[in-house]
């Protein structure tokens, strides 16, 4: 099934509801149609862009109207992995593969898409193997394959988006 984001602002919620599927099994068994999928973005999103994290922390807010702040994500992806995550810019070139090559399934990563001037959506990495990473894409709600070549271009195609701008890793 295609579980794809429920607005044009959500993607950032939709990977990392995503990613929860993913690293919590018996998460997937609850949120494994498009109504319950688009429900849990679209609430993620507001807590996202709230003045409390999902874990009830204090965090800047944000228009909800600008998607959802990378520093967000790295907060939510440390809260589902246990795992510290940091928010990395991009430069085209060899730069973001190093910073892809190390993604597992229970290590997702998010990365900032957009054109050449402003990140304007968010994909979920949720695996690697040899130089092709698997690549959740919220919009179409395909997981689609990427290679190296692609991603070190600035020429990914996701979603009509092609440059790389953030990547959100575990921290090493």
């Amino acid at each position: 099934m295609r579980l794809r984001q429920p607005d044009r602002r959500s993607c950032g919620a939709a990977a990392l509801v995503m990613a929860r599927r993913i690293v919590h099994p018996r998460y997937a068994g609850l949120v494994g149609d498009q109504e319950t999928f688009a429900h849990e973005a679209a609430t993620l999103h507001r807590r996202l862009t709230s003045l409390a994290d999902t874990a009830g922390g204090w965090q800047v807010p944000w228009p909800r109207a600008l998607g959802t702040p990378p520093w967000a994500v790295a907060r939510e992806l440390r809260l589902l992995t246990a795992v510290a995550y940091a928010v990395r810019p991009v430069r085209l070139g060899r730069r973001v593969w190093p910073q892809l090559a190390h993604v597992t399934p229970t290590r997702p990563a998010a990365v900032f898409v957009g054109d050449r001037f402003l990140p304007r959506h968010v994909v979920l990495v949720t695996d690697v193997e040899r130089d092709v990473t698997r690549t959740y894409e919220p919009a179409s709600g395909l997981e689609l394959e990427v290679s190296r070549e692609r991603w070190e271009s600035g020429d990914v195609g996701l979603a009509g988006w092609d440059r790389p701008w953030l990547v959100v890793t575990p921290r090493r």
